[in-house]
């Protein structure tokens, strides 16, 4: 392998062996050494090629090229790269403040898609996943917190807790829910403002310890792609909502002046363009604006303790996890490839659309939670026609005050297609879910017609996910299925691996060649970035069994 370095090039130094070991030359010894991330690893030039050494020692005093390149007892040292295992990458503080091994979070798909099992084997791994409690009902919930408890009584774990502005009884029945059977870690997901149950949950049980230090037991993990959001997150809770709590009984006035020197979160992801609720953020520009505005929120109010930003939304190959962290993102976040795991609360029919599906397979559509607002969801295309169909009741919800006044053969269209009932028949399911759920819906729906409408054109879009979560096939052109563009990128790195089969995607497997892929095109990064030009492509990262990265972590040659 011919070195394309200038004739006059600037050594780092001389790298000299151990004992009678001398550089290996070529591709695959590069390659070899990379993936030993266990190692240091040592660029060299050996009679005009790269050659690469795995142990040794180095003197380090630039100069330029010339006789310096004949082999000895010492070589022309190129570049080199430390040690970089994948449970060092990201921030030690987050690591350190959830017990975790590895700065690596699964997302809270909603509808139990973050499953109990997904939930639990993130912890068991040494990262931790989020249960997808939104959309689900305070006793389904409840089922998951009992499971994961006994699973995980020591951790880590935690909940979702979605924004419900049509819905505020749910939000605070979660709230209550969480506060009673002692969840200490929420992902809050969806938030346009701050809520008085999402502060109540995060100041409960505030105090100061032996040493004069607040403590915050519970953990507020915001997901946000706005900086107007963000703010409200990064800064203390606001004084209004304070005063309310103190009112209540909810808080003391000793600690509703202790929560004015903690944030709302105590970590927040920068949600680029992910699947489900999104803006379709660019990460790149993303990313650094949220730190930023946390480091100057942080300065203004003198916070204790730092404020983890982590990065989702689009991290599905090795790359994009070594570019979150090359960004400084303290840890990541993956959702869209979670549910593509056979551990995700979802069909095997779903994980088969996931895994045939291009970057380019997705789209918008109105969300079920936030549809008379018009807040959209990114959706799969292929294979579906949620996305079509769900523009369409918009559409009629935005030009129609009733369903009288929608023309006669779009309503049989309706009925026939998107129902399979008449419309009458849907709004009495519609009535028996939301009588149990909030009644004040219905008496809203009697009084005002539109609004009848829309929640039976809600309810559509609220059964198309759980009919793909079941996987009733009948169905399938009406799956909602939450994908960001991820997954394209997922499926073409990993395709002629053993993870291009759904049955063989198993989350932790998953989670683990990606943090061990970045730690690879990171090395190689480095090497780049001092000057050693090597092969294009050495840093491609072939997924492996989760065992045999293990291994080469622990490898010390």
């Amino acid at each position: 392998m011919q070195s394309t370095a200038p004739d006059v090039f600037r050594y780092l130094g001389r790298w000299m062996p151990n004992s009678d070991e001398r550089p290996l030359e070529g591709r695959y010894a590069i390659e070899a050494a990379l993936l030993r991330v266990a190692a240091p690893m040592f660029i060299v030039h050996q009679q005009g090629q790269l050659a690469v050494a795995s142990s040794g020692q180095v003197i380090v005093a630039p100069r330029e090229s010339g006789d310096a390149d004949n082999p000895g007892p010492s070589w022309p040292l190129v570049a080199w790269a430390p040690p970089l295992l994948p449970d060092t990458l990201g921030s030690a503080h987050f690591r350190r403040s959830f017990g975790l091994r590895y700065a690596y979070v699964m997302g809270a798909m909603a509808n139990g898609i973050a499953s109990v099992e997904m939930v639990a084997a993130a912890g068991r791994a040494g990262m931790i996943g989020f249960f997808g409690a939104a959309g689900l009902t305070p006793d389904r919930i409840e089922a998951a917190i009992d499971r994961l408890q006994a699973l995980l009584p020591e951790g880590p774990m935690g909940f979702n807790l979605i924004h419900s502005p049509h819905e505020p009884d749910l939000e605070a029945a979660t709230v209550e829910l969480y506060l009673r059977r002692g969840v200490r870690n929420i992902s809050a997901a969806a938030y346009l403002r701050l809520t008085l149950p999402l502060i109540r949950f995060r100041l409960h049980g505030i105090h100061r310890d032996q040493l004069g230090r607040i403590i915050c037991p519970n953990r507020v993990v915001a997901k946000v792609s706005r900086v107007e959001v963000a703010r409200q997150f990064f800064s203390p809770p606001p004084e209004k909502i304070l005063a309310q709590l103190v009112q209540t009984g909810a808080i003391s006035e000793t600690e509703a002046a202790l929560a004015r020197s903690v944030p709302v979160a105590s970590d927040l992801t920068a949600e680029a363009d992910s699947g489900g609720h999104t803006d379709n953020r660019q990460a790149l520009t993303l990313l650094p604006t949220m730190m930023n505005l946390r480091d100057e929120i942080a300065a203004r109010f003198d916070y204790a303790e730092p404020i983890s930003v982590g990065l989702g939304g689009g991290i599905a190959t090795p790359e994009a996890a070594a570019a979150a962290f090359a960004l400084g993102a303290d840890y990541i976040l993956t959702g869209t490839v979670n549910q593509a795991c056979v551990e995700a609360g979802t069909s095997a029919q779903v994980r088969q659309m996931l895994a045939e599906a291009q970057q380019a397979d997705v789209t918008m559509a109105p969300a079920a939670d936030m549809f008379e607002m018009g807040v959209k969801v990114q959706v799969l295309k292929r294979g579906t026609m949620f996305a079509l169909r769900a523009r369409k009741l918009f559409e009629y919800y935005r030009q129609h005050a009733s369903w009288e006044q929608i023309p006669a053969a779009d309503r049989e269209l309706l009925e026939r297609d998107f129902f399979r009932c008449t419309f009458e028949e849907e709004w009495r399911q519609t009535r028996e879910f939301f009588a149990e759920r909030d009644p004040r819906q219905i008496t809203r729906a009697e009084k005002d017609p539109r609004h009848k409408m829309a929640l039976v054109f809600r309810a559509y879009l609220g059964k198309s996910s759980k009919w793909a979560n079941s996987g009733e096939a009948s169905r399938q052109m009406d799956f909602q299925i939450w994908c960001g563009p991820a997954i394209g990128a997922f499926n073409q790195w990993t395709r002629g691996s053993f993870l291009e089969k759904p049955d063989n995607r198993e989350c932790v497997s998953v989670a683990l060649n990606l943090l061990m892929g970045a730690a690879v095109a990171a090395r190689a990064h480095m090497l780049r970035q001092q000057g050693a030009a090597l092969p294009a492509g050495v840093e491609k990262f072939t997924p492996l069994p989760a065992h045999k990265i293990l291994s080469h972590m622990q490898t010390q040659d």
